[in-house]
């Protein structure tokens, strides 16, 4: 069952969020009837962006325990460094900035929680493997919201599950409006993020008024396509300046990979009407004039998705199953961090380095005009971009 689409705008004074509490987009086929992706955040307001996380949950709205709903799913560390060949891969401890809206106040304890599960290196404040500022940097956290602490717990335990080693800087922006989250950005480009992750976004906004935020050559900046299949540009996915990430379904099997992925239903994909096509793309046949989206792409299907400690209230937390394109965001983005990799703009690497993808050549999220813009194909495609991680050496 499809989300009602989000409004597409071209100017921050328009709504730009999508529809926030409705049901996810179809997932994986082993998932239990009934289960589906819900997303965490409410309706964003004018000029705010909404996060792309989702909760899988059963037909009454209740979150599944993971290992019932989809046992050969991606669930844990292990499975996110098996499936995209990481191995041993490490960064030498260069740091995966996160953005995000709004406050989290159980994030150290609940990121705790989470590596101590999984036998990671703790990696706390005191020890300045995690650092949590406001968005100029400061102490003054922003005020508690639910939805995007669940984001933010999403983000923080994907990039602990793909590299262990990294050290995590979270910037929470004082509200969702694109000024805010990008102010975050610029901050955390600041501080020395080697990658920064974005897991928002809404309607195709231009770079001409908003990209300064994301134009910081030498760090890898990505940013989720959205979870509403294809609809166009989802800005900062949109933006010249960063690697678009888009969405799998991701699944053990008895192959010689040990995994099968396919385009996931909900991947957002589309062309930007205000942004330059990248250069490194101009040999791809995207069909887009201009911005083409996605770039790359991992695991995003909720049903498919990563195991998550997240809080369901201020004062409290618990396990749960989590995707959207916010999950394949941070993936990417430790990725980078793991390749050490990101002179000049980033997104141009994977387009040099096919060979170090795995190309997803199946599956679907919709109807379009042109058939590339919505079906996995052999080479690029919409909503998976050119692929998914094989190892570190494409990015």
């Amino acid at each position: 069952m499809r989300r009602t689409p989000g409004i597409v705008v071209a100017t921050l004074t328009a709504a730009i969020g999508l529809t926030a509490g409705a049901v996810g987009a179809a997932s994986s086929a082993d998932a239990v009837p009934g289960a589906h992706g819900q997303r965490v955040c409410t309706d964003a307001k004018a000029g705010e962006a909404n996060c792309f996380a989702e909760k899988l949950v059963d037909a009454n709205g209740e979150a599944f325990s993971p290992s019932a709903v989809s046992p050969n799913a991606a669930q844990a560390p292990a499975d996110i460094r098996s499936a995209y060949n990481l191995g041993n891969a490490s960064s030498g401890g260069r740091t995966v900035a996160i953005v995000d809206a709004y406050g989290y106040p159980r994030a150290a304890s609940d990121l705790a929680t989470y590596r101590s599960n999984y036998g990671l290196t703790p990696c706390t404040t005191a020890s300045g493997c995690l650092k949590i500022v406001d968005q100029n940097g400061g102490t003054n956290l922003p005020r508690f919201n639910l939805g995007w602490a669940q984001e933010q717990a999403l983000d923080l335990d994907a990039v602990s599950a793909t590299c262990p080693d990294c050290k995590i800087l979270l910037v929470q922006a004082s509200s969702a409006s694109i000024v805010n989250l990008g102010t975050a950005v610029n901050t955390a480009a600041r501080l020395g993020a080697t990658a920064i992750s974005n897991s928002y976004g809404g309607g195709d906004l231009s770079d001409a008024t908003y990209g300064s935020y994301y134009n910081h050559p030498g760090i890898a900046v990505t940013a989720s396509t959205g979870d509403n299949g294809y609809q166009g540009g989802s800005f900062p996915a949109s933006s010249r300046y960063v690697t678009a990430v888009g969405g799998t379904s991701l699944t053990k099997a008895s192959n010689a990979r040990g995994w099968t992925e396919t385009a996931w239903s909900g991947a957002g994909s589309g062309c930007s009407t205000s942004n330059v096509a990248l250069l490194a793309a101009k040999t791809y046949d995207t069909g887009c004039a201009k911005r083409a989206m996605a770039d790359v792409s991992a695991v995003a299907d909720p049903a498919t998705g990563l195991r998550v400690y997240a809080p369901t209230g201020r004062n409290s937390s618990s396990w749960a199953q989590y995707g959207g394109t916010s999950l394949s965001s941070p993936i990417i983005a430790a990725v980078y961090a793991l390749s050490g990799n990101t002179s000049g703009y980033a997104n141009a690497k994977p387009y040099a380095n096919t060979s170090s993808l795995f190309d997803v050549t199946s599956g679907s999220n919709g109807s379009c005009p042109t058939t590339q813009w919505c079906k996995a194909r052999t080479g690029w495609d919409g909503p998976t971009g050119l692929g998914t991680p094989n190892g570190v050496g494409a990015f």
